[in-house]
């Protein structure tokens, strides 16, 4: 189980909570899923009113606000205080987007926000890409967590660069890491926790399924499968054959 900031999350799979068909389908999805922590966007999805509150607090999960749309640090410092506010938690999720169409981290406004966050109290969770001097510096900033993406935010692509994020994994051993973004199969989210990766973060790979809640149960069980194979310890990959049956001992005709 991940333990984010001293706190011991009981499931590996985080949901977001933007662009399901109806709350009811949101409420079953997250029943299916067992996620361990819902992200909600201030911005995105303030127009829903006190409905929209009182349905994300009754999903009686963790809440991690996220400060989505946000493209300073200016903005997302700001946003984070009003989240702080509304949630009553000093958890946030660092978006500072950079570029428009690939919704790419402005990496430099983004370790500027984290630094004045972090300095303020906050427990932040940094939307980031793999570089390993980026996190370097979102760590020296204050960040007890990183989040690399996996693929563009609602690409689906899942994990194209698995040699980046498996040398963020060998760099940051002791850190926490969460794949956010990119993801769109249950084999993407497998695939990151048999990296050793602590977590997934997803949101469109359920929201915009055919079936909702049958998406976010095949997470779940993706997500405990990578976990249990990366603690098996798996065999080691070669560039040869090897018999699973040895000959020795045996007649040859």
């Amino acid at each position: 189980m991940p333990v984010f900031y001293g706190t011991t999350i009981d499931s590996a799979l985080m949901l977001g909570t933007a662009g399901y068909p109806s709350p009811k389908i949101l409420t079953d999805a997250f029943a299916r899923s067992g996620a361990g922590i819902a992200t909600v966007s201030l911005r995105r999805e303030a127009g829903g009113g006190q409905d929209f509150w009182a349905l994300i607090q009754s999903l009686e999960v963790r809440l991690l606000p996220n400060t989505a749309g946000c493209h300073s640090a200016r903005d997302a410092v700001t946003t984070a205080h009003m989240a702080r506010e509304v949630f009553d938690t000093d958890w946030i999720k660092l978006e500072v987007i950079g570029h428009a169409d690939t919704l790419q981290p402005d990496v430099f406004e983004l370790v500027e926000a984290a630094r004045i966050l972090s300095a303020e109290g906050f427990s932040v969770f940094p939307y980031c890409t793999e570089d390993l001097v980026v996190c370097e510096r979102l760590l020296d900033a204050g960040c007890h967590v990183l989040m690399p993406w996996g693929a563009p935010i609602g690409s689906g692509l899942g994990l194209n660069n698995p040699h980046g994020l498996r040398a963020l994994r060998a760099a940051f051993p002791d850190v926490p890491l969460v794949v956010d973004a990119g993801i769109g199969l249950p084999s993407h989210a497998a695939a990151a926790m048999e990296m050793g990766y602590d977590a997934v973060l997803l949101n469109s790979a359920v929201a915009r399924a055919g079936d909702p809640a049958a998406m976010a149960a095949a997470m779940a069980d993706a997500v405990r499968a990578g976990r249990a194979a990366y603690l098996a310890d798996p065999m080691e990959r070669t560039d040869m054959a090897v018999p699973s049956t040895p000959v020795i001992g045996r007649a040859f005709l």
